[in-house]
């Protein structure tokens, strides 16, 4: 199953294999050539259509536990000042997802979008330390049943040139649904309330919608 952010580029790939492969057959007269190319133009599509994959995952809802908001490796955890929209102090954990990885975004909470805004900026490495405020992102903030107000922020990196986000403000969200997508690896930064209970370690692996990274 692939993404609906995928479809597009997806189907442009198709044709200019078939495009790619057909002018080999006609103007190369070399039948192992022909192979290579299809081989090489073939691995190419796949490494595609592996990064739109959207698997089908059984969710279990709890208003008690915030879940990944995507699939990666944690890099961060740490009391932070969130001075965009919280405006307090947070816990802050920040999963970075490779070009391998899912890269769907899903609401960690179910909720009310209280905030969500796009920022032009940088393309730093996504694990920079400056990269979750100079670099290209999105936040997006949302009032809870449990946890209270928190915030999520999209960011891309050195290699991500597009962030889609589906948030809009006084949209009633349920946790695990798609929330955006960010293109060809990047991070995302979770900011939560001091008196939750952080469920996850540094360079833990997470799985969106499925790996609970705190409870309350």
């Amino acid at each position: 199953m692939f993404h609906r952010e995928g479809q597009q580029i997806l189907v442009i790939s198709i044709i200019s294999i078939i495009a790619i492969n057909l002018a080999s057959v006609n103007f190369i007269d070399n039948q192992y050539i022909h192979y290579i190319i299809f081989g090489v133009t073939l691995v190419i599509f796949v490494l595609i259509a592996q990064f739109f994959r959207n698997p089908k995952r059984k969710y279990t809802l709890d208003s008690n536990t915030a879940l990944s908001p995507v699939d990666g490796k944690v890099v961060t955890i740490e009391e932070v000042y969130e001075n965009e929209i919280l405006k307090k102090k947070c816990i802050q954990v920040s999963i970075f997802m490779s070009p391998l990885n899912v890269h769907v975004t899903r609401y960690p909470l179910s909720g009310n979008i209280t905030f969500s805004k796009y920022h032009k900026g940088k393309f730093l490495v996504a694990w920079h330390p400056k990269s979750s405020e100079e670099n290209e992102r999105t936040t997006v903030a949302m009032q809870t049943e449990k946890f209270g107000e928190i915030a999520y922020r999209q960011i891309a990196g050195a290699v991500a040139r597009r962030i889609v986000n589906y948030a809009k403000p006084n949209q009633i969200v349920s946790q695990c649904s798609d929330s955006g997508f960010i293109k060809f690896g990047s991070r995302v930064d979770v900011f939560l309330p001091l008196d939750c209970n952080i469920e996850v370690k540094i360079d833990q692996v997470v799985k969106g919608g499925l790996s609970p990274i705190a409870t309350i």
